[in-house]
């Protein structure tokens, strides 16, 4: 077994010198060595254009429909369920990501933020941020 190791171990020790380009092996035997190639670089991605604002906030609209169910038409709620409407973009976002990440308790809103994603929870604390702007 040692032997057949020491076989191997010395065929791959020989072949080394001529994988490498340009060795004094290749050229000792009289041909030609082979040439550098440059490294091949990998494609430049074209660049992404910047989102179209309207499609951006139409995004929120969409996505802050479900929230209408229970905090009311644009946030604003009539019944027991706290309104949404006039609370900063800040404060929407944070809540969003706490009741997502179970440091905020709560019956149902853990569940429904943990559906969103981070841009999701963004583009709807953007849009419920920016509708008492807009209305004022």
């Amino acid at each position: 077994m040692l032997l057949k190791k020491n076989v191997m171990l010395s065929l791959v020790f020989a072949a080394v010198p001529l994988l490498h380009a340009g060795s004094s092996a290749i050229a000792a035997e009289g041909t030609a060595p082979v040439p550098a190639t440059a490294p091949v670089s990998a494609p430049v991605p074209a660049p992404v254009p910047a989102p179209d604002p309207e499609m951006v906030r139409q995004r929120g609209q969409i996505l802050a429909l479900s929230c209408s169910g229970c905090h009311g038409p644009e946030g604003k709620s009539t019944s027991i369920m706290p309104s949404i409407y006039g609370k900063t973009t800040g404060y929407i976002e944070s809540a969003l990501i706490d009741f997502k990440s179970g440091a905020r308790t709560s019956t149902v809103m853990g569940r429904h933020a943990k559906g969103y994603t981070a841009e999701d929870i963004h583009l709807i604390a953007e849009y419920f941020g920016n509708l008492a702007k807009k209305n004022n």
